[in-house]
């Protein structure tokens, strides 16, 4: 199996990154991003890309693909809707478009987040844009699997980005072993759902949305 990761220095990212290097299916993983992700691996092919809006210049580079792993993504907190939009919305339909018209046959799987409007009219900003990017996914001419966690347990050295969810995962590191099987509706971990993406990839999902109980059912 062959697969596209965007976002592969993210939290989530991270961890998708490793259960597909460690996964004997996969037999690639092309990552694409604005940095390196710094790993070297036999399996792994990188591609910098500065803007996530246009891959017009390695659309050659992306065919024959299994699946898309679509971790790419930003924490809303200080944001203007204008700039949230722009990363979840506008950069997701620009790569999604492109790989359903390079790759029909393959699966997108786009890591939302719980609490996602599909409504679009709510007022919490970052759910209703997640609601709208997952409603433009939907309607793309390929297969299409939205993934919901609520809590994410970061494992296996895996890190965020994000300075405030750091400190929130430092404090709460002692309850890292039980959270996920206390509370299997609200809380996974990144190998949880590394897991879980490539089993969607390679059998298919039970529906289109998959929240965290579901996730954790899959891995």
């Amino acid at each position: 199996m062959k697969v596209i990761l965007f976002g592969a220095t993210g939290m989530v990212g991270q961890g998708v990154l490793r259960e597909c290097l460690l996964d004997p299916d996969v037999d690639e993983v092309l990552s694409i991003g604005r940095s390196a992700t710094g790993q070297t691996h036999p399996k792994l092919r990188e591609v910098v890309q500065p803007d996530l809006l246009d891959f017009s210049g390695i659309e050659s580079r992306l065919s024959g693909f299994d699946g898309c792993f679509f971790c790419l993504g930003v924490s809303s907190a200080g944001m203007k809707e204008e700039d949230y939009r722009r990363v979840t919305f506008d950069i997701t339909l620009a790569a999604a478009r492109v790989l359903a018209r390079l790759d029909p046959a393959m699966t997108f799987l786009y890591v939302s987040g719980a609490g996602t409007d599909s409504s679009e009219r709510r007022r919490r900003m970052w759910a209703r844009v997640k609601g709208q990017t997952e409603n433009a996914l939907l309607r793309l001419p390929f297969k299409v699997v939205m993934f919901r966690p609520a809590g994410i347990v970061p494992l296996h050295g895996v890190t965020s980005k994000t300075r405030l969810y750091r400190i929130a995962y430092a404090l709460t590191r002692p309850l890292w072993s039980v959270l996920p099987r206390a509370f299997p509706q609200y809380v996974t971990t990144t190998e949880q759902v590394g897991r879980a993406m490539l089993r969607v990839a390679r059998e298919g999902a039970p529906k289109p949305i998959l929240e965290t109980r579901d996730i954790n059912a899959l891995h």
